[in-house]
């Protein structure tokens, strides 16, 4: 038998994440997967927990002009070696070197997949940089891959990429979320909330405010700072629950974090992605960044049945339904923060209404294997396109039907 070789490119290991659960899916239709990033602990547990053949090439989130080409020379040589019929690359670093290295070494099919464009919120030769390396990065691709209809919008309105080569898989996300299982809070054992509440000393009566992400400048962290100033003086019975590691790359001004440590009615947990019980122990969910993708968080505390406030900017955009399973307040506006949460700390039936509906919504949007069958169709239609076929069978009209999704075991 003979596979069709897949390679994913991340910068970091973590970003594997955006893939997790694909390659069984692939491995039933005839793939064989593989997955490049960063060497360390997370890349093992990866390939152990997937299955997939790992290898390890150092690459940094930073411009780093040396080590980048040690890198995508070293990404040129393993490509050379593999011979992959498809390289799908994720990030911004990881996707201009996967890219590069792809089309360097012949690889028919090249997938940059944007999560993001971190350029929003760069200024002067950083900005135009980042924007060159997304340019790039979009002219080595066979197809360029969004997470949003935002991205895509303002990726095609600044040129990085011809309309016809770049959209958008269904509604967005890269992996959907697990809301049958993992984000299931009717699977989360009743004494979870309490037991996760007293670990926080946070009192089982009190509303709770919950954030979950990197403690950064640009994910708002100044912005929720002053809006929970304003509300914590309303409700005495309020607290606030943060969940994520600091960011030295991006940190928020001096004194920010450490008003928030002095404060008795604010907790920190760290790094800890074990979320669902700690989805389970909040009332709200809070996202005032300045930018993003697609947040994974806001489908993981949608499914959970939060309601969520965030703000209207690229990503955001996308993840929430404005007035129905959540509510978009203007980006780096601390006093529209602060109504927006208060609107769902006064009224209970609110937040119950909007979170029983965030639920639905994920749970008929984005399904993990949905989204794992159009991102195989994109495959199939691409390896159609440059002339792979399944063996002694003639080429598919191709199409959105059960007969599109089966196994193509053998390949020529």
């Amino acid at each position: 038998m003979k596979l069709i070789t897949l390679v994913h490119v991340t910068t970091v290991p973590l970003s594997l994440r955006f893939v997790a659960g694909q390659a069984a899916y692939m491995r039933a239709r005839g793939f064989e997967s593989h997955a490049v990033s960063s060497p360390g602990e997370p890349l093992t547990q990866f390939a152990a927990e997937e299955s997939v053949t790992v290898h390890p090439v150092s690459m940094a989130r930073r411009i780093t002009p040396l080590r980048d080409l040690v890198a995508l020379f070293q990404l040129w040589r393993l490509f050379r070696c593999l011979r992959p019929h498809i390289v799908h690359a994720h990030t911004p670093k990881g996707g201009l070197l996967g890219m590069i290295a792809a089309r360097l070494a012949g690889v028919p099919v090249r997938i940059y997949h944007m999560h993001g464009l971190p350029f929003i919120t760069a200024t002067g030769l950083t900005r135009r940089i980042l924007m060159a390396t997304e340019f790039v990065s979009c002219r080595m691709a066979s197809q360029v891959l969004c997470v949003s209809r935002s991205v895509e919008a303002m990726a095609v309105d600044l040129q990085l990429s011809p309309p016809k080569k770049i959209h958008v898989l269904l509604q967005g996300s890269c992996n959907g979320v697990d809301a049958e299982r993992e984000f299931n809070p009717d699977r989360v054992n009743g004494a979870v909330r309490s037991e996760t509440r007293r670990r926080y000393g946070i009192p089982m009566d009190a509303t709770v405010i919950g954030f979950v992400g990197r403690l950064a400048r640009a994910k708002g962290l100044v912005e929720l700072n002053d809006a929970w100033t304003i509300l914590r003086k309303e409700h005495p019975d309020l607290h606030l629950l943060l969940i994520g590691p600091e960011e030295p790359g991006d940190p928020p001004p001096p004194g920010v974090l450490e008003r928030l440590r002095t404060d008795a009615r604010v907790r920190f947990t760290g790094e800890n992605w074990e979320t669902p019980p700690l989805y389970n122990a909040m009332d709200i969910l809070v996202l005032p960044t300045h930018r993003e993708g697609f947040p994974l968080v806001l489908l993981e505390a949608a499914a959970m049945g939060l309601p969520i406030v965030a703000t209207r900017v690229t990503g955001c955009l996308d993840a929430i339904q404005d007035n129905m399973t959540g509510t978009l307040v203007p980006a780096a506006d601390a006093g529209a923060l602060a109504v927006g949460l208060n609107r769902y700390v006064c009224d209970p039936v609110l937040r119950r209404r909007h979170g029983e509906a965030a639920r639905e919504w994920v749970l008929r949007e984005f399904r993990p294997e949905n989204i794992w069958q159009a991102v195989y169709h994109e495959y199939v239609r691409w390896l159609l396109s440059k002339g792979f076929t399944p063996q002694g069978k003639a080429p598919l009209e191709w199409s959105d039907n059960a007969q599109a999704d089966r196994p193509w075991e053998q390949w020529s």
